[in-house]
This record gives structure tokens, sequence and C-alpha cells, in this order.
């Protein structure tokens, strides 16, 4: 197996805001906004350096949404940020009719995404963001897995011409892809090769997906890991070559089952290349206080789980 080590635990939020601020320096018509949470998505070294780009609306989603439209049809590469719950669900409308419907390019930016927002509870969790987001005809999907690809998706989306949704979070978590690599749009990424069973994985969920390859491979079990870090457009390619070298799939996602990757996953191989699919999601619930740790191991998203997926799938082939 591949060995990845992590370099020390950082938040995926701070690599957003480390790709934003590096892509401002390059880009002049990048313009950053945020509805009162510039902080908490760091993009507060971006409204520092740069503060004739910046643009704070305050907690107005909808009017953030609008405005960023409107700065993108003028020429402007807009990042427009906030809680993924109130930067989805709460301004669904504008995203659909001002941003997607007229292909502006808009980066809707979403920190605190899924349950590892941990205390602050169901109403601003949100594990039903990339059902919403991918939805929408045009929209690109990005889901980074840690602080080096969280940076390097960012200045990607800044290269970007269209809209695009990029997700990330607030706890911090292993910081072990490479420091230097691009990131691709739309190209999945081969973390360990295998041939027995394939996990794909988003987010979070990457680094537990390969602990629990390295539990599989004490049981003599060769799992090929793959990293989604772009959920739209799905890399199908690379999806139907894994499934069709190991013959069994996990998925596993910070997300609920409805609309989320393992449905994608699920939907691909049925029509290409039918093999057995164990998902490993949120299912169908809202979110809970907790701590991110205490959330991820009551939800069923962690490396012990993904092993036992791992053998339901098997036992299937």
């Amino acid at each position: 197996m591949k060995q990845y080590t992590n370099t020390g635990n950082k938040d995926t939020r701070s690599g957003f805001g480390a790709g934003l601020l590096e892509a401002g320096r390059k880009n002049p018509d990048i313009v950053a906004m945020a509805a009162d949470l510039e902080s908490s998505l760091k993009m507060d070294s971006f409204a520092k350096e740069f503060p004739d780009r910046f643009i704070q609306c305050g907690i107005a989603e909808a009017n953030m949404i609008g405005t960023a439209s409107g700065l993108a049809i003028g020429g402007k590469t807009v990042f427009a940020g906030s809680f993924a719950e109130f930067v989805t669900g709460r301004v669904y409308d504008q995203i659909r009719q001002s941003v997607a419907y007229g292909n502006a390019n808009v980066k809707v930016c979403a920190s605190h995404a899924g349950i590892t927002l941990g205390e602050d509870g169901a109403t601003h969790q949100t594990m039903e963001d990339i059902a919403l987001m991918r939805a929408l005809p045009g929209m690109t999907v990005i889901n980074p897995c840690d602080f080096n690809q969280t940076k390097a998706a960012t200045i990607a989306a800044a290269e970007y011409k269209g809209p695009v949704y990029l997700r990330f979070g607030r706890p911090a978590v292993p910081n072990f892809t490479p420091e230097d690599c691009k990131f691709e749009i739309g190209k999945a990424i081969v973390m360990n090769s295998g041939t027995d069973v394939s996990i794909f994985a988003t987010g979070h969920l990457v680094w537990e997906a390969l602990q629990a390859c390295r539990t599989l491979e004490e049981e003599g079990i060769s799992a090929e890991v793959i990293d989604i870090a772009t959920i739209k457009p799905l890399d199908s390619e690379a999806v139907i070559a894994s499934v069709s070298r190991t013959g069994a799939a996990v998925c596993a996602e910070e997300h609920n089952t409805a609309g989320g990757l393992g449905e994608l996953i699920c939907m691909t191989v049925a029509t290409m290349h039918p093999v057995p699919v164990e998902l490993i999601s949120g299912g169908d619930r809202f979110g809970q206080s907790g701590t991110p740790s205490e959330l991820m191991a009551a939800y069923g998203l962690d490396a012990a789980h993904i092993v036992e997926a791992v053998h339901r799938a098997l036992a299937r082939k």
C-alpha cells in the first residue's frame, strides 16, 4: 500500500483562504464576498490585502448571490462565501436563477459543511448541499479532502470559467496530499491501486478510506482507493476502469444518501459496468450536536465502517 503521511492537522477552510489569497494576487479581476463570516471562512487575509476587492454583505446571502452574479456579468471572477447551509439551502433560488441559469462566473464557497461542523447542531449542519448543487445544470461541484487539496482546488476554480460549488469544513483534519500538486477539475485521483475492491471517497472520508485500506491490507484484501474531489463532472472513466479491475465497490461521503456521490456512483456503475456497491453515508437524517469525531462515529462515517462495508461488498461478488 502506498503510504501517506499526515503532515499536521489543518482545517480545509484555511486551505480555501490560502488559495483565495494566492489566486487574488495572480488575477486582479477576482472579487470576494462574505455574508458576515469572512473570518470563519478565512477570507480575512484577502480582505486585508485587497480591501477594494472585498465586499462585506452582512447576513443577506440572497443579496450577496445576486450581487455576485451582477459582478460576474461585468467581467469579474467572484467568490461568494458563507456556511454551507446558508449559501445553498437559504438562497437556492438565487443560485439557480442568477448563477446557474446564466452560467455566471461565480464560485459559491461553502464552509462548515456536513456534520463535522459539530456542536452547532442540525440547523447549521447540512447533509443535503451536494444534492442541491448537483441538480443544477452546468454547476461544477468540488469537495476536496485536506488543506493542500482545498488550496489547489480554490486556485483551479479561479481559473475555471463558469459556476462552481466549492465545499470545505471547519475541523482540523489530516493534511496528507502533496503540497505542490495541481488540481484538475473533473479528474479522479487514484490514491492506492488495488485488485479486490474499489473505495470511492470524497472530502473528509478520503483519509478514513486510506486508514481502512491499511486495515484491509492486513486482512489480505487489496483495496483501490480513489479520491473523488470533483463530484460533478464525475470522472466516470476512472470509476469504470477501477470497478472493471476489482469487481466490487464502496462509496464513502459526509453527506446524506439522496443526491450524494454514492447515488451517482451507483447510477454510473449500473449503466456501464454493474458490480456490487455498498454505501457509507449519513443515510436519511439531519445532523445533531456533538464533537466532529463523535458525530462521524455515530453516523458510521469512519474507517471501521468502511472496512465493514468492504466485507459486505466482497460477499456479494
